[in-house]
């Protein structure tokens, strides 16, 4: 993996909040509700910008408006300049949510370099759903998630156990159809973010990863955006952050110990003056071109 000196780790973190500016700005113009989550949200309150070590930035966004997001960048987005991609039958990313990517930039991640897709710096956006009072659906709509995420990612999970791994392995092998497995996770996706934000108390996070999809969220922490300083601008935050980060990370005011303060996303090859496209074949897509 490539190692990433301070000087481009402050590069990646200005590229990343160059993108949020514009991802952010699009937002407003087309009344469409988001907030930063995890590191970013952190960053904000308790750095007053990124925190240091931190190498991107999320996004949260309730699942209408993520589902409408989609549909407007492709109309009204600067789509040269940055892409937005999302899992779907005839391309896989191994991503269970929304990425916008800069097309002049390179970050190309281990998982994805067979891929033949954008590989510029990306922004994660990820929709909230409801969560059902009722314990019964609760865990159904855990399977579901479950079930989305192995379809929708169509990767062996790695670092969840070895059984959960086996899992994946036989159901690889018992749907072995790629236009089965789409058909498979698009029902998942429809049964697990059925019940809608606002007419559930609570909402969750059902595709950041099994650990993240066990936390349930007071949906009242997420009903608005506030704006903070965020480096030379403001970002927004959920109006509830606190609970959020309590339930989510604890005390996240706290330092961690210095050997957990690293970049935690892994990067093949990374150049931000160059579009990846320079380095098709090179770096990504050296043994032929794949749609995932």
């Amino acid at each position: 993996m490539a190692e990433i000196s301070k000087e481009d780790l402050r590069k990646l973190q200005l590229k990343s909040l160059e993108m949020a500016k514009y991802f952010v700005e699009f937002c407003k113009e087309n009344n469409l509700l988001t907030y930063f989550c995890g590191g970013g949200c952190i960053g904000a309150i308790r750095h007053g910008g990124f925190i240091p070590w931190d190498d991107d930035l999320d996004f949260f966004m309730p699942r209408k408006d993520y589902e409408k997001l989609y549909r407007l960048w492709k109309k009204k987005a600067d789509n040269e300049a940055y892409s937005i991609l999302r899992p779907k039958r005839t391309m896989i990313d191994h991503n269970l949510f929304i990425t916008i990517r800069d097309n002049n930039t390179t970050q190309i991640k281990p998982y994805q370099k067979d891929l033949d897709i954008s590989h510029g710096v990306a922004l994660d956006i990820f929709p909230i759903d409801g969560c059902p009072s009722s314990s019964f659906k609760r865990k159904m709509q855990l399977f579901w998630g479950m079930i989305y995420s192995l379809f929708c990612a169509q990767l062996i999970p790695v670092n969840h156990g070895k059984k959960k791994a086996m899992m994946a392995k036989i159901a690889f092998v018992l749907v072995p159809f790629k236009g089965l497995r789409y058909r498979i996770w698009k029902f998942a996706e429809k049964q697990m973010s059925k019940y809608e934000l606002d007419k559930c108390e609570s909402m969750t996070e059902l595709c950041a990863g099994p650990g993240y999809m066990k936390n349930v969220y007071p949906r009242k922490a997420f009903d608005s955006a506030i704006f903070v300083d965020f480096e030379d601008t403001k970002m927004p935050i959920p109006v509830g952050y606190d609970e959020y980060l309590r339930i989510a990370f604890g005390d996240y005011m706290k330092m961690p110990p210095v050997e957990k303060q690293v970049a935690h996303h892994d990067v093949e090859f990374m150049d931000l003056d160059n579009s990846y496209l320079k380095y098709k074949g090179v770096y990504y897509c050296k043994n032929g071109e794949k749609n995932g």
